[in-house]
């Protein structure tokens, strides 16, 4: 360990998935501020280099379809190109198709929920940490589950949540094939934030109050909660964590 008291980012290079979403964003704020250079991957090239930009010059903006499996080898490669080897992976990007219950989930619906939350994280894991492997230098995965993967959602929601758990499933199976190589691989699970994902737009008053005091520390998440836990598990200051999922949901989810 380098930095006893900060996160000892200086220098490193971080990739964020759904940079420029409402976590995506505080998280990638929050490398930024750091010392590390941000790779800011999302869908859209216009939105990732605007945000880029206002990070600072040493960050840059690379849009791309995740869910184009082909196509994240040459993103990693082009990030290491220009920002230099990639230290810290954090998958953040996901979607959540809302189904008024579980016989109005079609097969299009569950097909495009599992591969932006499922399968793209998996095959950009697979890319960044082959090159970690090939290098043989050392680094840090974090996947973004949610609470919904030990509870399982209700209703419409099945299939997302049905996806989180699998994302915490593939962090213990990855922690444990790279370990040997000095590659941890954690998870942070979100319980209710308030972001566009929420659908706060489809609750009455009455609902979100319910929300709310569902949640031991009577309040929703903000996107910046997340910042802390994310930091840690890329930093060295967890060198001997990995195979953990950091439960940050206001005690909305206990385990």
């Amino acid at each position: 360990m380098t930095d006893t008291l900060g996160f000892g980012m200086g220098g490193k290079t971080v990739l964020i998935t759904g940079a420029t979403g409402a976590i995506g964003q505080a998280v990638a704020k929050g490398f930024a501020g750091a010392g590390a250079n941000v790779a800011v991957v999302d869908l859209e090239q216009g939105r990732c280099s605007e945000f880029a930009a206002q990070l600072g010059s040493n960050h840059r903006g690379f849009g791309c379809d995740l869910t184009n499996t082909k196509s994240l080898g040459s993103l990693v490669e082009n990030i290491e190109q220009t920002l230099g080897p990639i230290d810290i992976l954090v998958n953040i990007a996901g979607i959540i198709i809302r189904a008024d219950d579980i016989f109005s989930v079609s097969e299009q619906d569950f097909d495009k929920q599992m591969a932006i939350n499922l399968k793209a994280p998996f095959f950009l894991t697979q890319a960044v940490a082959k090159h970690m492997v090939d290098a043989g230098r050392k680094g840090a995965i974090i996947n973004y589950s949610s609470q919904g993967w030990m509870s399982g959602g209700f209703g419409g929601s099945v299939i997302y949540n049905a996806g989180k758990g699998g994302i915490t499933t593939m962090t213990r199976g990855l922690a444990r094939s790279w370990a040997e190589h000095d590659i941890r691989v954690n998870a942070v699970a979100p319980g209710l934030v308030e972001t566009p994902m929420l659908g706060l737009d489809r609750m009455n008053g009455q609902q979100m109050d319910k929300m709310v005091e569902s949640i031991p520390m009577k309040r929703l998440g903000a996107p910046d909660d997340h910042v802390g836990a994310t930091l840690f598990l890329a930093s060295d200051m967890a060198s001997y964590v990995t195979g953990a999922t950091i439960n940050v949901s206001g005690g909305f989810l206990m385990y």
